[in-house]
């Protein structure tokens, strides 16, 4: 499916405490941004309100009732997915593990349809396996079910980010910044994209600035310094 058109109706698509991730945003280099995976653990998300109803058509899931849900074993399997998701080790077949994640993490879901992290993390997975479209209905999901949650919202826009739709990405790293304003890793991701596309606005250089004392890692660091000496003057 040709990737600038897996977003159309996002928004509509569905009703749907910490990160498992250290440093949401580092690469070798200088921060090209990744998705964030979240532990299982999320205060009041087995009793939301709201959202739970029949999702539309566009669902890959089937309905569940309440009594039919497991919120502490859908925790449990997240919380191995997460494991499996945040290790480094060279030695360790990725596509193996991710392909281990995404069972867990099915599995979670099938105990709990309703389950945020799981959700999430499942996006992180198609992330990083390209799958776009599939990506993007997790975010949404986990984007609904855990509404002051800033992670699945940055997690949204890197995948319209990588999709190719800039301005969207743009507007939906806005969105992750209403619910956690101040947000480090949507900073970081943000300017990034701003100005890699030459699209800052006002708010670009005190992001920047933040970035520059604050950053997740020294390369952060380092490189919003730099982009305040190098493209200061051309910022708003």
């Amino acid at each position: 499916m040709n990737p600038a058109n897996i977003f159309r109706a996002a928004s509509s698509r569905f009703c749907a405490r910490v990160r498992a991730n250290t440093s949401a945003h580092q690469s070798e280099r200088f921060g090209t941004p990744r998705a964030v995976a979240l532990l299982a653990v999320f205060a009041g998300l087995a009793t939301l309100p709201g959202c739970v109803s029949v999702p539309d058509s566009s669902s890959p899931y089937s309905p569940q009732t309440e009594a039919a849900r497991d919120p502490l074993k859908a925790q449990a399997l997240t919380l191995e997915a997460a494991d499996l998701q945040s290790k480094s080790d060279p030695g360790i077949d990725r596509e193996v593990q991710l392909n281990k994640a995404e069972l867990l993490l099915r599995e979670a879901l099938a105990a709990d349809l309703y389950h945020g992290p799981a959700h999430n993390n499942l996006g992180a997975v198609y992330l990083k396996q390209q799958k776009l479209y599939e990506a993007a209905g997790e975010f949404e999901w986990a984007r609904k079910l855990m509404p002051g949650h800033p992670d699945p919202r940055m997690n949204l826009a890197l995948t319209l980010e990588r999709a190719g739709r800039t301005d969207e990405a743009i507007s939906t790293y806005r969105t992750a910044l209403e619910v956690y304003p101040g947000h480090i890793p949507t900073y970081q991701a943000l300017t990034r994209l701003q100005l890699r596309k030459n699209k800052p606005d006002e708010q670009t250089r005190p992001m920047l600035q933040a970035v520059a004392m604050q950053g997740e890692s020294p390369s952060w660091r380092d490189w919003a310094q730099k982009m305040l000496v190098v493209r200061g003057h051309g910022l708003p």
